[in-house]
């Protein structure tokens, strides 16, 4: 019977997983320093593989100090977990929504097997590196020996090269080391047609454009859209007023990134809408010249007789068969008898049809501006003021992101049913943005949020307030905008609740990870290996994160024979944590045949209780995963 690590994903392991896909002769079994045995990369035959092709010193690369910390970092376990805190949270039962209280690069890693590739759109707004916001304490430190040799100071002579300008050099590759891990383990997360959106400034804004063409490839750069932030009052700065900031936009695999769609400005409306001396609408070709082969743009429509058309080779339509189908039903589409058109029939002959559009879908969408129209977006003190506005016109955060900001990006690219992520959450801004975009685009949408509980200032507005941490304020700020949509709108049980998840060590003791390092006089205190003030529910979401099962699936709770079983998502697993289970409420749960079950190692009196227990799932439910912890 499996026991369960109840660590985070080993990145190293996993990388050397998918790198065994590719080059599985060049994974080898080997010693450590240590004497352990373990798997790695034979450089050797990799090199042989690759024609000898290594680049040698020279080469085009981006780097700064500690770097290769970083690196470690990312890929480094963490024991620890996250703690369902159901009394802090809206809905607990039916909602599918997370908020997690913790620093985000353990909430990244703590949620990278159940959020694999499923993440539709990410969008952050990390700290900007102004000097005065908060910085994320890692453990990025390097000696003062490695600190020289990477900043190159001194010579193999030990002559100093040039001036130490260390103060500088940090300051800087503090925060790329901060951000760099993130998004290494966000990329993981994203769906293969998901994109990230990046707000930043000028203080870092070209060493995240670096950071991001390494990460994210830069084949996977869509762009850099600029919004206009500011109205530039204020006292008269020495050269110029900042009045934008810029926001990062990479994909996953920019080949499977659907074509972006936003509104577009009064004038553009004007002119789509304008009529011609018929009275009617203006036309807009339907199919145009693109080398894209986005499977979602080339299907089949019937026209008018009965021909299906599709696009010809190197033509694509201009929207995704919903948007033309949405479009179709509001009487906007066009069909006009041609014999030259971009069309051709099942058969591959010229089509007798062509197809327009009379205006842009819905409010006027069409492809966005990198230069994000002023009537598109409001500016920060817009932001401030809603949140203001739910909270009393009490002044709880500064320099707030406009909903509307978020919305213009995570519009770009989710439909129904998709997840939208922020780690860096501060207010929840983006939370109030899933739900706005809800009710406008009548879909269903489901937010995962993470924010370190960073302590308000005793001076603040919000710590007056009684909030005592950014949490407090985010979590609060989501009901207040939660009541006041549903107070404005039929939001037709739109799923406005939250559950609040908090990092926390891991429900373990050290003796489960280290047995052999006990003790024999201490194994009385350690009879359980689970701490005390840990409860089922802590139990079972952290077998949830090592399964790799999302967080936000319905579970129940029954009492069986005396004993507390729980099963989550109908069946994707059941658990029973407690002492001393007897054999009929073993095969209660085995005749379920969920797809993954779990126990308690003291759940069973010795090893041939256990050994019982396995035979027992053999034989009723031979496909179901059986661990203990």
């Amino acid at each position: 019977m499996e026991k369960m690590r109840f660590e985070s994903v080993d990145g190293a392991a996993k990388n050397i997983s998918k790198m065994e896909e590719l080059f599985p002769s060049c994974i080898k079994e080997g010693v450590d320093e240590n004497g352990r045995t373990i798997r790695g990369v034979d450089f050797d035959a990799l090199k042989l593989l690759l024609g000898e092709k290594i680049l040698g010193e020279e080469r085009c690369e981006y780097t700064w100090i500690g770097k290769r910390n970083a690196v470690i970092e990312t890929n480094k376990t963490i024991r620890k977990t996250l703690r369902p805190v159901v009394e802090e949270s809206e809905a607990w039962d039916s909602t599918g929504n997370i908020y997690v209280e913790g620093d985000n690069l353990d909430a990244l890693k703590l949620l990278q097997e159940s959020y694999l590739n499923s993440v539709k759109v990410i969008y952050i707004d990390p700290p900007y590196n102004t000097g005065n916001d908060f910085i994320y304490l890692d453990d990025y430190r390097v000696d003062e020996d490695e600190y020289r040799e990477e900043m190159g100071l001194y010579d193999e002579d030990g002559n100093r090269m040039f001036k130490n300008t260390d103060t500088n050099g940090r300051y800087h590759s503090d925060w790329c080391s901060m951000i760099y891990s993130r998004l290494m383990l966000a990329r993981n997360l994203l769906s293969p047609d998901g994109a990230i959106f990046i707000s930043i400034d000028d203080n870092e804004q070209e060493n995240l454009k670096k950071i991001c063409d390494e990460v994210f490839g830069e084949r996977n750069f869509v762009n850099c859209f600029i919004w206009n932030c500011s109205t530039a009052g204020g006292i008269r700065p020495k050269f110029a007023s900042k009045t934008h900031e810029y926001v990062f936009c990479y994909a996953k695999d920019k080949a499977r990134l659907p074509m972006f769609f936003a509104p577009l400005s009064e004038d553009a409306v004007k002119m789509y809408n304008q009529k011609d001396e018929k009275g009617l609408y203006r036309d807009k070709d339907f199919v145009f010249r693109n080398k894209s082969t986005n499977v979602n743009q080339k299907y089949a429509i019937v026209c008018p007789d009965g021909e299906k058309v599709y696009p010809k080779d190197g033509y694509i339509y201009r929207f995704v068969r919903g948007k033309f189908e949405e479009a179709l039903s509001e009487g906007l589409v066009t069909f006009k008898k041609t014999s030259t058109g971009p069309l051709v029939n099942a058969k591959g002959e010229q089509a007798h049809w062509n197809i327009y559009i009379k205006k842009y879908l819905g409010d006027a969408m069409g492809a966005p501006s990198t230069l994000i129209p002023k009537e598109s977006t409001s500016i920060y003190n817009v932001g401030t003021q809603c949140v203001q506005d739910l909270f009393d016109r009490t002044r709880v955060f500064e320099n707030v992101k406009p909903v509307n900001v978020i919305q213009y990006f995570i519009n770009m690219v989710v439909e129904e049913g998709d997840i939208v992520m922020d780690f860096f959450s501060g207010s929840a801004t983006t939370a109030q943005a899933v739900m706005q975009t809800e009710i406008d685009k009548d879909i269903n949408l489901n937010y995962i949020l993470v924010q370190v509980p960073e302590e308000c200032d005793e001076k603040s507005d919000a710590y007056k307030a009684g909030y005592s941490t950014i949490c407090e304020i985010g979590k609060d700020r989501i009901r207040r905008a939660a009541r006041k949509l549903q107070s404005e709108h039929d939001c037709g049980g739109k799923d406005f609740g939250f559950r609040v998840f908090r990092v926390d060590e891991s429900n373990m003791k050290d003796v489960y990870y280290s047995p052999a390092d006990t003790d024999q006089s201490l194994l009385s205190i350690l009879e359980s290996n689970i701490k005390e003030d840990r409860t089922d529910l802590d139990l079972l979401f952290g077998c949830l994160l090592e399964w790799g099962i999302p967080l936000s699936m319905p579970y129940t709770s029954e009492v069986i024979g005396g004993c507390s079983v729980h099963t989550y998502n109908g069946g994707d697993l059941i658990a029973c944590f407690d002492e001393n289970i007897p054999d009929p409420v073993i095969r209660n749960i085995a005749k379920r045949r969920p797809l993954r079950a779990v126990f308690r190692d003291s759940s069973f009196d010795g090893s041939p209780a256990k050994i019982n227990v396995g035979e027992i799932f053999k034989m009723l439910a031979p496909d179901t995963r059986v661990k203990v912890i």
